[in-house]
């Protein structure tokens, strides 16, 4: 385990290593695994009716994890994990890189630059160390360290239940949506795929608004911004065959 800061504990600053981020994303989702197990909701990799879908959405998570914008790429194991449940429209990641989307979100979004530019944004919380950071901040340092130490295991279920409805400050969310463009300039992708996503999830507000919106607030400024950043980089108007994500939300 890695050593903690003694100085510093203001919002941007991580006390811990990012040796202690990978150990506490590998408890965290581990922890989130036995939950969803739990209920039956996990899709298991190794059970052979999920492995399509699998391909299908790693194939678009290679994609934005080729980006040479991530601190991380080769340090953190960047798995994605499907959640089935159709009525839940969310994602989220552990520190560390472990990333953990809900059916609901799949079969809500239209295109496949919709669910890049998505899981850009979840993977830029982590990469950018925002999870790691708020997680911080909500349970204090010394109690993530316990966690890794092996002190607190009954609290682990609260940590990793705390993911889903984990409220990102402002700053990180304009942080997440930048990269996520970032990480689409250079895919075949729209780099505005996030957009997208907002412009229909607040669309539907207020009669069914996904839960993604509720710790990912503000859609109007932030569909602002994502164009604008895309229109700098000039990759907003790539389109992109849509074949393979219509399969997948159909085997889902």
């Amino acid at each position: 385990m890695g050593t903690a800061a003694c100085s510093g504990t203001g919002d941007g600053v991580v006390l811990f290593s990012v040796e202690d981020d990978i150990a506490l994303g590998q408890k965290v989702a581990a922890q989130t695994d036995s939950t969803y197990r739990s209920k039956n909701q996990l899709l298991e990799r190794n059970n052979g009716a999920n492995q399509r879908a699998y391909v299908l959405l790693d194939a678009v998570v290679s994609k934005v994890l080729s980006s040479n914008e991530l601190q991380y790429r080769n340090e953190f194991p960047w798995d994605v994990k499907i959640i089935k449940d159709d009525e839940i429209q969310n994602a989220f990641a552990t520190p560390g890189g472990h990333i953990y989307v809900f059916s609901g979100l799949i079969k809500f979004l239209e295109t496949e630059d919709q669910l890049a530019g998505v899981l850009g944004h979840e993977i830029a919380h982590a990469d950018r160390r925002h999870t790691s950071r708020s997680l911080q901040k909500e349970f204090g340092v010394s109690f993530l360290l316990s966690l890794l130490l092996g002190e607190n295991p009954n609290q682990l279920a609260q940590i990793a239940a705390s993911l889903g409805q984990l409220r990102f400050s402002r700053e990180y969310e304009v942080e997440a949506d930048e990269f996520s463009v970032r990480y689409l300039n250079s895919t075949p992708y729209s780099c505005d795929g996030a957009a997208g996503f907002f412009i229909k999830a607040a669309a539907q507000a207020p009669t069914s608004t996904p839960e993604f919106l509720s710790t990912h607030p503000n859609p109007g400024t932030r569909v602002e911004a994502i164009q604008a950043k895309a229109k700098e980089l000039n990759c907003a108007s790539r389109t992109t065959d849509n074949a393979s994500f219509l399969e997948l939300k159909r085997i889902l």
